[in-house]
């Protein structure tokens, strides 16, 4: 006789308290901390700022290998995500010139990502990384490899990290800044350029996703007119 007994809901409770969303919490303290303190203790500021980057692995791993991988985390990862590096971008903005790099860049890195999981959820997808019907490599590449999207995603959180630490007065002019710490030819030049690179393959993406996800946005609409 068939077993008809489904398996027990996971109460909300619970869901709250997987261990993914424990640690995207603990991100959290960690974020306001270091940006308490980032003026005071840039060092320390680094430190803390990257270990909650780091963080961010770690949660992923842990959802996979407790199955514990949740709506509310991908949420809570990405939004966490998203304003950690809205406060450093802003924070840079008032640290170099021209302010509005760092401000483009901001709003860059969050509608193409919010537009990126509008349009995942708008289409019945349950991941915003579900880029399988793309019909961009370089987009398709960044989702689906995760020592391609790691590098882009840690040169990004490198460079902007970097950048703030060497700054040494407020309204520095940040080509001149890069420029000179590039000639050095030291560790940190070459860190810088590696992150540089990175980094300016992040924005590229961004700028990909933006598009493919308002593609997906429009494309709705049509398709919805077309049903009526």
């Amino acid at each position: 006789m068939p077993n008809n007994k489904s398996k027990p809901r996971p109460s909300r409770m619970s869901v709250y308290l997987y261990i993914p969303n424990i640690i995207g919490y603990i991100r959290i303290l960690l974020n306001c901390y270091a940006f308490a303190i980032c003026f005071s203790s840039k060092r320390l500021f680094a430190a803390l700022y990257f270990l909650s980057f780091v963080c961010d692995a770690v949660d992923g791993w842990c959802a996979r290998k407790f199955n514990q991988a949740s709506t509310f985390g991908a949420v809570l990862d990405m939004v966490t995500d998203r304003i950690s590096t809205a406060c450093l971008l802003v924070i840079l903005s008032q640290v170099y010139r021209p302010s509005l790099v760092f401000l483009s860049l901001l709003a860059l890195d969050i509608a193409s990502h919010w537009l990126q999981m509008y349009s995942s959820f708008l289409v019945g997808k349950a991941s915003h990384k579900d880029v399988k019907d793309s019909s961009n490599w370089l987009f398709k590449l960044y989702y689906g490899n995760r020592m391609f999207m790691g590098y882009c995603c840690v040169a990004c959180e490198v460079l902007y990290i970097a950048l703030f630490l060497i700054s040494s007065k407020h309204t520095e002019n940040l080509m001149d800044v890069v420029v000179t710490t590039l000639k050095q030819g030291s560790p940190l030049s070459l860190l810088v350029a590696i992150s540089l690179l990175g980094c300016s393959i992040k924005q590229v993406i961004n700028i990909i996703q933006m598009k493919t996800a308002a593609d997906a946005c429009v494309l709705y609409d049509t398709e919805k007119k077309q049903k009526r």
